[in-house]
């Protein structure tokens, strides 16, 4: 496809932001060939509309795992088999080595803008899927049975990068942490909350989660998205179990 190959032509002159110039300026003229008497401008709107697919910013997507894999110092290899399966699952084998062997030499650069790459995914994505990269990244952190503090501020502020809200950041970063609070931050809510707020809040959460809302991308997010709403259910039925309602 040509925006591999431009992808693979950008980075040779520019690296990872030849890449992901290269895969985009790439990615629209797939498009253009695809798509008979179609003008640039068409196709433009549609490549940057909310239903955006996953491989538009694949590249940028792995750049941010970089910065959460090297936040505590150490190359985790648990943490970089997480990625790569992750990505195998989303893309097949052969596109997920591919894109890899770019990977492997985003981990050793010291300088990736994360604003800059939150700024694009934020202009092309929906706020679900936004939700959906904080999971994934929160889960890379995770892959080694733990997530450091040096890796929840690295994602903290990808995430207001990504101009998620606040409580929906501490809605998924308490469904990697197990405390006394978890239940009621994965529902957004305070311990004074009344059981009728509760199950208001859940039912709130339960649409925001659900993974229906992630149906125009890649069975891997979609799982991921379903993780999120099952963590949103257990946090309700701990509730119920506690307050006995």
């Amino acid at each position: 496809m040509i925006r591999w190959f431009a992808a693979l032509l950008g980075y040779s002159f520019f690296r990872l932001p030849g890449a992901i110039l290269g895969f985009i300026i790439g990615s629209l003229l797939d498009a253009l060939s695809s798509k008979k008497g179609g003008s640039f401008q068409q196709v433009f709107k549609q490549q940057r509309g909310d239903q955006v697919s996953p491989a538009d910013f694949e590249l940028n997507l792995l750049a941010l795992a970089s910065l959460v894999i090297k936040a505590d110092g150490v190359v985790n290899q648990k943490e970089l088999d997480y990625v790569r399966q992750y990505f195998v699952q989303a893309y097949g084998t052969e596109r997920a080595n591919a894109t890899f062997r770019v990977f492997n030499d985003v981990i050793k650069k010291r300088q990736i803008s994360a604003s800059n790459i939150c700024t694009m995914l934020r202009a092309r994505t929906r706020y679900e899927s936004r939700l959906q990269i904080l999971h994934f990244l929160f889960s890379i952190a995770n892959a080694d049975g733990h997530v450091s503090d040096n890796e929840v501020q690295e994602i903290d502020k990808i995430s207001r990068y990504l101009g998620v809200q606040i409580p929906d950041f501490e809605s998924i970063k308490a469904m990697f942490f197990k405390n006394p609070d978890s239940a009621y931050k994965i529902l957004e809510i305070d311990r004074s909350a009344t059981n009728a707020e509760i199950k208001t809040a859940y039912r709130m959460m339960a649409k925001k989660y659900h993974p229906d809302k992630l149906q125009h991308m890649d069975e891997a997010y979609q799982k991921g998205a379903e993780e999120k709403f099952r963590k949103v259910q257990e946090a309700y039925e701990q509730l119920q179990k506690e307050r006995g309602f």
